[in-house]
């Protein structure tokens, strides 16, 4: 086998060669065993904690974790080379073509004037490639594995590139209280509930769009501040000699309250 251990600094061909060996004869074998379904979730899970460190700004941990997502792409791609499927350079190949055909004002002989025009030569180019005949196509075409927030945001913005958009936000927090309103009689109904909850969220998310909010982000930060603030409301309770468990709802939201002052 090759001695890695004395090399100064290590590259994408030895990533490659690393995971080859660890699949291989005589390898790991919990490695040799994985197959492309059994490693997804793992590719999403290193993906979103790469975005975290970006978040984070923690540039040694970006390092780590996009070695991470770099890691999974070479374990799928060795997967797939054992199996006769396709190896990394079938990848790498792939993206540099994308990368070409997509911009055809990098080149080719059109020409962009900002950055929002080239993504529309970009869009162009995926549309023809995917043979996109209606925004519907393009709408089908946003992957069911995005996190519902992303792809509803994503829909949206696919329908309004057609005009079939409010012209301000008035317009979308109206549709946001009509659907509240039912959601209320579906409630009251006991009937679709389910649905008339979507119809609301996605309507949350046309208000997001408006004011270029991430509505994921908006999310996660909620939770954030949920959390804070109902570890404040265990703090109080405690400086009384109370238990949460032992109170009643009106007085843990008058603990809340006092904590949102607070903040």
């Amino acid at each position: 086998m090759v001695n890695f251990e004395n090399k100064v600094n290590y590259n994408v061909c030895d990533l490659r060669r690393l995971m080859s060996l660890l699949r291989g004869p005589g390898g790991c074998p919990w490695d040799s065993e994985q197959t492309h379904e059994s490693i997804r979730r793992n590719l999403l899970e290193e993906a979103y904690e790469a975005a975290e460190a970006i978040d984070n700004g923690e540039t040694e941990h970006l390092i780590e974790e996009l070695g991470d997502v770099l890691m999974q792409v070479v374990f799928h791609a060795d997967i797939a080379e054992n199996s006769g499927q396709f190896n990394l350079d079938d990848i790498a190949d792939a993206t540099c073509r994308k990368l070409l055909r997509r911009h055809p004002h990098v080149f080719g002989t059109d020409k962009a004037k900002d950055g929002e025009e080239s993504l529309v030569f970009w869009e162009d180019m995926k549309r023809k490639e995917k043979s996109h005949e209606s925004t519907s196509d393009a709408m089908r075409s946003v992957t069911n594995c995005l996190p519902a927030l992303w792809r509803a945001e994503k829909i949206q913005k696919k329908a309004a590139k057609v005009g079939f958009d409010w012209p301000n936000y008035t317009g979308a927090l109206d549709a946001l209280r009509g659907e509240q309103r039912e959601l209320e009689d579906a409630i009251e109904a006991n009937e679709g509930i389910e649905e008339e909850l979507g119809d609301l969220i996605f309507s949350a998310v046309n208000v997001a769009r408006y004011f270029d909010i991430d509505p994921e982000k908006a999310l996660g930060d909620c939770c954030d501040k949920f959390i804070s603030r109902f570890a404040g409301i265990e703090k109080m309770a405690l400086a009384q000699g109370l238990r949460l468990e032992d109170m009643t709802l009106d007085e843990m939201e008058d603990l809340y309250q006092k904590v949102k002052l607070e903040k």
